[in-house]
């Protein structure tokens, strides 16, 4: 089906594009979300008169976009979720959630407008874009953490994942070692075995 776009689309085209798409993505989200008219003589004529309030309306839309953009434009926002030993979160983080916390801080940010491929389900510092129009697209950071402490420590630039390991690790060497010891002491003290 030939349509002609009334605003930008990713990957199809720009105001005014006459472009070929299928059918059902032309009636069930084009036509009826106003970001396209199916291409026919009498719509043409209509696009062509109304081109330039369509082109100043659009521009008006990025620029409030783009003033928005500004204030949440790499900030970092924290999320506690819990989460195991391993790091990985009991539950996830989609889109809904990142949508929420960036209208917490002041501006309005819907749900599909997040760029996010699949959930977030680990913790740690994640980027995640965020298209408010368009041509405006902005990328904050999620730091998904199990507690503020932990939340801060990552900020820092701390993989509290490895360091934890780490400490782990060292617990169990420094037990090891005491437990080498112990041995060694107990042997010393039943003394040395007879040869007989």
């Amino acid at each position: 089906m030939q349509v002609i776009l009334l605003e930008r689309v990713e990957k199809l085209g720009k105001i005014g594009d006459e472009v070929e798409v299928k059918n059902g993505f032309a009636r069930n989200f084009l036509i009826p979300q106003g970001k396209a008219l199916l291409a026919n003589d009498a719509n043409r004529a209509r696009f062509e008169a109304e081109k330039a309030e369509i082109e100043a309306r659009n521009e008006k839309a990025r620029e409030e976009a783009a003033s928005h953009g500004e204030a949440l434009d790499g900030k970092s926002f924290v999320l506690i979720r819990q989460a195991g030993e391993n790091g990985y979160l009991f539950g996830s983080v989609a889109a809904r959630d990142v949508a929420e916390v960036a209208t917490e801080s002041g501006t309005k940010v819907e749900r599909r407008q997040v760029l996010l491929n699949t959930a977030i389900k680990t913790i740690g510092l994640h980027e995640v874009e965020i298209r408010l129009h368009p041509e405006v697209t902005i990328t904050v950071t999620m730091n998904v953490a199990r507690s503020e402490d932990e939340a801060e420590r990552q900020a820092a630039g701390e993989n509290v994942i490895e360091a934890a390991m780490a400490a782990d690790r060292a617990l169990a060497d420094e037990q090891a070692n005491e437990m080498a010891e112990a041995a060694a002491e107990a042997a010393a003290e039943r003394g040395p075995a007879e040869d007989e």
